[in-house]
C-alpha cells in the first residue's frame, strides 16, 4: 500500500496526471471482457479527482480505443491511450493510425494463421485490434493446450516478421507498431506540461507485464502503483482493484484538502 507521505506528496503536486490501466486496476478481471466495468468506489474516486483544479485522469490500456472509451464511459474531454500506445484520443481528437500497405499485408497473413490456430483450441479467442491481434486463453478449460497455442502463435508471427510480441495475463498480443504504454504516458505528460509550460507529476497504476513499460518512464516525484502480485518496477503495491479504489479515494481527499489551502 502506498504510504500516507507518498499520497500527500502527490496531492500537493502543482499539476497531477492520474494515468490508469483499465482491466485489473479499475475493473476486476472477468471471463467476458465486454462486461468489464469500473467499480462504484473507483468511479466515485475518479469523479472527485476530475473535479479538482490542475488534475487530469487518463486511461492507458491494451484495449482498442473505441472499446476503451465505451467501457470507461469517457466524455469528449477524455484523455485515452489504447492498443498499448498506438491509438490516442486527446479531448476528442484522434491520432491517425494510418497503416501502410506492407503492414496491412502482414496483418492479413497473421490473421489467417492465428485464426486457424485459435479455432483448434476450444474457448480460445482471437481479438482483432487496429494494428494487430490478441490471442486470449483465459476461458480455455484444457489448460495443457495454452502453452502450445501461444508457442505456435509466436512462431507464426516470427515467420512473417515485423511484429512486436507482448505477453500479458492470459493473452499474447502481436502488433505491427513497436510502441508501448510508456510511450503513451510520456506523450500525455509532455502534452499537459506544454499547455502551461509547467511540470506535471504522474501517478500510474497497472497490473500486468505490459504496464512495466509505463513504470519505467516515471520520474522522481511520480508514483507507480502495481495492483496485484508479480515482479515490478513500481514503488508501491496494492492487493487488488478494491484496494486501489481506496488509494484513489485517499488521494482525492488529500488533494481536496490541498486545494482548499491554496
Amino acid at each position: 500500500m502506498a504510504s500516507d507521505p507518498q499520497i500527500d506528496e502527490l496531492a500537493a503536486a502543482r499539476r497531477l496526471l492520474v494515468a490508469l490501466d483499465f482491466d485489473g486496476v479499475m475493473a476486476p478481471l472477468v471471463d467476458d471482457p465486454s462486461t468489464s466495468r469500473i467499480t462504484p468506489a473507483g468511479a466515485a474516486a475518479l469523479e472527485r479527482l476530475r473535479a479538482l483544479p490542475a488534475t487530469w485522469v487518463a486511461f492507458v490500456s491494451g484495449r482498442p480505443l473505441g472499446e476503451l472509451a465505451r467501457l470507461t464511459e469517457s466524455g469528449p474531454d477524455a484523455l485515452l491511450v489504447g492498443s498499448h500506445g498506438v491509438e490516442v484520443s486527446i479531448r476528442g481528437e484522434l491520432a491517425d493510425v494510418a497503416l501502410t500497405d506492407d503492414e496491412r499485408a502482414r496483418m492479413a497473413r497473421l490473421e489467417a494463421a492465428l485464426t486457424e490456430l485459435v479455432t483448434a483450441v476450444p474457448r480460445a479467442r482471437l481479438e482483432h485490434k487496429p494494428v494487430g491481434f490478441g490471442v486470449h486463453t483465459r476461458r480455455v478449460e484444457h489448460t495443457e493446450l495454452v502453452a502450445p497455442l501461444q508457442r505456435a502463435a509466436r512462431e507464426a508471427a516470427d515467420s512473417i516478421g515485423g511484429f512486436t510480441t507482448r505477453a500479458g495475463k492470459d493473452i499474447v498480443e502481436f502488433s505491427v507498431r513497436a510502441v508501448t504504454k510508456g510511450d503513451g504516458v510520456r506523450m500525455l505528460r509532455e502534452l499537459l506540461t506544454a499547455e502551461e509550460n509547467a511540470p506535471t507529476t504522474v501517478l500510474y497504476a497497472g497490473d500486468d507485464v505490459t504496464d512495466e513499460d509505463a513504470f519505467a518512464v516515471l520520474e522522481p516525484g511520480d508514483l507507480g502503483v502495481k495492483v496485484g502480485e508479480g515482479e515490478t518496477a513500481a514503488t508501491a503495491r496494492v492487493a487488488d482493484v478494491a484496494a486501489f479504489a481506496e488509494l484513489l479515494s485517499r488521494l482525492a481527499t488529500a488533494r481536496e484538502a490541498s486545494a482548499r489551502s491554496l
